[in-house]
């Protein structure tokens, strides 16, 4: 399993349209204590990455010793954040991490208005120059698409340039899971709020015919990891979710090569489907092993399950490359 990734932290310093996990009235941190019980298994299990996510994983009151843990074992270190603590800890994330990805939902205005957040771009943009002061790790946008941004995409890969970052990637917000602390599927009316709808495709499209030809006008110096055919898959997200095609699986390995785990234990193999065990019963390799997982996996059909079929955010790990959540 050469991947894992972990929930830092259960709270987030954000307040985001397309997300719930702020809402939640706990206060959990990852226990050091838990995971140290989990080393010998983090080893069986051959874990190369570690993908810090949350919540926010900054706010975690123990990082660096979470951190030295991890590079204890030989792993390698991701982090996920809204980058609004991203100045405080920038020595900290220089020293430990070797890849910084960070959330970037529009210009400026737009940015701070999906965030909740007052001056959260400033924040991020303060952050990322901190960290290039002292590192020179990759620091690498990840954009939301929804109706708050979708006409401002090709002026956030602008934005990202003009924050000091080295590239940026675009994902569809998720409309219809349990993911992201929501305890039920959202109603038609939030739904509504967030999804880009059928009559802003073209509009979409339009944009995405913009950053098609920036990526081609900035490589290398600023990288947008998506092609034109893998921005049309965003915008054939929405447009299946207008009803006017059919939803359409991703290819993805994740159930088989990595898995999350979650703060208060929870062990899923992937964000989006159900959990397969929980740290409170057995270790990482026991779940990753056992009968609940192997059940899973052997009647997955990725093409064919509508959960796959309505992801936003596959993970297609191949040995020999990089994964690309």
């Amino acid at each position: 399993m050469p991947i894992l990734l972990l929930h830092v932290h259960s709270r987030c310093n954000c307040r985001c349209a397309m997300c719930d996990i702020w809402k939640r009235e706990e206060n959990q941190e990852l226990d050091l204590t838990v995971l140290e019980r989990q080393r010998a298994s983090l080893l069986a299990l051959g874990v190369e990455q570690v993908v810090f996510t949350g919540g926010e994983a900054l706010m975690h009151r123990r990082l660096p010793e979470l951190t030295h843990f991890f590079r204890e074992i030989g792993a390698t270190l991701t982090l996920l954040t809204s980058g609004l603590l991203l100045e405080k800890h920038a020595a900290l994330v220089a020293a430990e991490f070797q890849e910084v990805i960070v959330s970037l939902d529009g210009p400026p205005e737009v940015h701070d208005q999906i965030r909740g957040v007052k001056g959260a771009f400033t924040l991020l943009s303060r952050g990322v120059h901190a960290l290039k002061r002292q590192s020179t790790l990759p620091i690498r946008a990840r954009c939301t698409v929804q109706h708050a941004n979708f006409a401002h995409l090709a002026a956030t890969v602008d934005a990202a340039i003009d924050a000091g970052l080295d590239g940026i990637s675009f994902l569809a917000a998720d409309l219809s899971s349990t993911a992201f602390n929501r305890e039920l599927v959202w109603p038609i009316e939030r739904r509504n709020a967030v999804q880009v709808d059928a009559t802003e495709l073209e509009t979409l499209n339009q944009q995405f015919d913009l950053i098609a030809e920036a990526r081609e006008r900035l490589a290398p110096a600023f990288s947008i990891a998506e092609n034109r055919k893998k921005l049309q898959r965003i915008a054939d997200h929405f447009a299946a979710e207008a009803g006017l095609i059919p939803h359409r699986s991703p290819i993805c390995n994740a159930p088989w090569v990595s898995a999350v785990w979650e703060v208060d234990g929870t062990v899923k193999p992937c964000f989006f489907h159900q959990p397969i065990g929980n740290l409170a019963h057995g270790t990482l390799e026991d779940i990753f092993h056992g009968d609940s997982a192997f059940e899973f996996r052997s009647r997955l059909k990725v093409d064919e399950n509508e959960v796959c079929r309505r992801c936003v955010c596959s993970l297609n790990y191949q040995p020999s490359n990089e994964a690309r959540l």
